[in-house]
């Protein structure tokens, strides 16, 4: 099992590069299911849960090439034959994002079987909405062995209100749309990123939607989709994380390869917090800590609000600032998992139902922890940057789901990290 063995005190100088989202290429390869043709997708990061989605897709009968050497971020998927539309337990128990297929099998195969999904331990992400409207489009849904199935001889447009805003729901329910019978209407949508990325996808591949990253989305259903090639958005999570780095360090740090729009309100934060950002052009910001942060308060919301996945990270953040910062959880009910470790590392936070109250500025003094989901693992990495000492963070298999070899990317901007044992190894 890999554990990374991080020493603090350096702050963090030069350009990081992002690579690409893997919770834009998640779906985006799903909705490869949809057509008989090829796709190719661009800016695909090499993350444990890309290689996840490989296997979920090959054990479908789907014919999938990661690209090596100049073409590493190449993906090419051939979905021509589904041999067996189902998702598999084995599988998709590590991967909230696997039930992304139910959709698209569904609206060409008329027929999925997908397991219960699973993922990181931050609370319940059931895929009732999913559910619900693939049940509006017409599919006859039952339970057994705990798998879903779902049947439609062909999906038929609908009017869809989701109860709440879903990030997943809204993708899967726009990849089945796109080949539905008639007109889709979809509210309270999703308005991520992700989902636009999708959505251009889809577009590229002959789909015909309107209203992408609003809350309202019509889709005109068409009998066919055929191949496309697209690249995929940057990975604004991983350069937030790497924001919060430079800031946390007191570094003079360039995170290049991004997209600043995407960032707006972790950058104003940031900034409330003393640190000094400045947008370099259309992909590049750049950071700069003079170790005199403020507290300040975050409520997670969907986007454009502040995102639930970059909570932990800026949790580390305000341990390093001056004052109380309140910390609300708004999107999922057990996201501070990572609050224990912290304050193994001597952070004062304090946790009343979903608010953590966060007082600094506390050294932090390296210890052993425990990585125990993606994001929170982030933070312990941050933590780690600035922790007296050397930190050993265990099971770091869950951060490679979905940070491309972060300990390189930090090493290369002066951070004393390094990895003990296999990339990848068992967990």
């Amino acid at each position: 099992m890999d554990k990374f063995v991080i020493r603090g005190g350096n702050p963090l100088l030069g350009t990081i590069r992002v690579s690409g989202s893997k919770n834009s290429a998640l779906p985006c390869m799903a909705a490869a299911i949809l057509t008989e043709d090829e796709v190719v997708l661009e800016n695909v990061p090499q993350v444990r849960d890309i290689e996840t989605e490989r296997k979920l897709l090959v054990s479908m009968g789907a014919e999938v090439e990661l690209g090596y050497g100049r073409a590493q971020h190449r993906t090419t998927i051939s979905c021509r034959v589904l041999s067996d539309p189902t998702a598999k337990y084995e599988i998709v128990k590590t991967m909230r994002a696997s039930a992304l297929v139910l959709g698209p099998l569904v609206a060409r195969a008329g027929i999925a079987r997908v397991s219960m999904p699973g993922g990181c331990a931050i609370g319940a992400r059931p895929i009732d909405l999913h559910i619900k409207g693939l049940e509006t489009m017409g599919a006859q849904i039952s339970y057994e062995h705990g798998y879903i199935e779902a049947r439609a001889e062909r999906l038929k447009g609908a009017h869809i209100l989701f109860d709440k805003i879903t990030v997943t729901g809204t993708e899967d329910l726009l990849m089945a749309a796109a080949l539905a019978e008639g007109e889709t209407v979809m509210e309270n949508c999703a308005r991520e990123p992700e989902v636009t990325d999708l959505a251009a996808l889809l577009t590229a591949m002959g789909a015909k939607i309107e209203g992408a990253g609003t809350s309202t989305i019509r889709v005109k259903g068409v009998e066919k989709l055929h191949g496309a090639k697209h690249r995929i958005n940057p990975d604004r999570i991983e350069a937030g994380t790497y924001l919060v780095a430079g800031a946390i360090t007191g570094g003079d740090l360039c995170v290049s390869h991004c997209n600043p729009t995407h960032l707006g309100a972790l950058i104003g934060k940031l900034q409330e917090c003393g640190v000094r950002v400045e947008i370099l052009g259309k992909d590049q910001i750049r950071v700069r800590g003079d170790g005199s942060l403020k507290g300040a308060d975050i409520s997670t919301e969907e986007y454009p609000g502040f995102p639930t996945d970059m909570q932990a990270q800026y949790m580390a953040l305000a341990t390093q600032a001056e004052g109380a910062s309140l910390v609300k959880e708004n999107i999922f009910e057990n996201r501070f998992m990572h609050v224990q470790e912290l304050v193994r590392m001597g952070a004062n936070i304090r946790v009343d139902g979903r608010t953590a109250t966060v007082r600094g500025r506390t050294p932090l003094s390296a210890a052993a922890v425990m990585c125990s989901d993606l994001r929170a693992s982030a933070s312990l990495v941050l933590a780690a940057l600035v922790a007296d000492g050397e930190s050993i963070l265990d099971r770091v298999y869950n951060i490679d789901r979905g940070y491309e070899r972060i300990e390189e990317k930090l090493r290369g901007v002066g951070a004393q990290i390094r990895r003990m044992g296999n990339v990848f190894g068992g967990d």
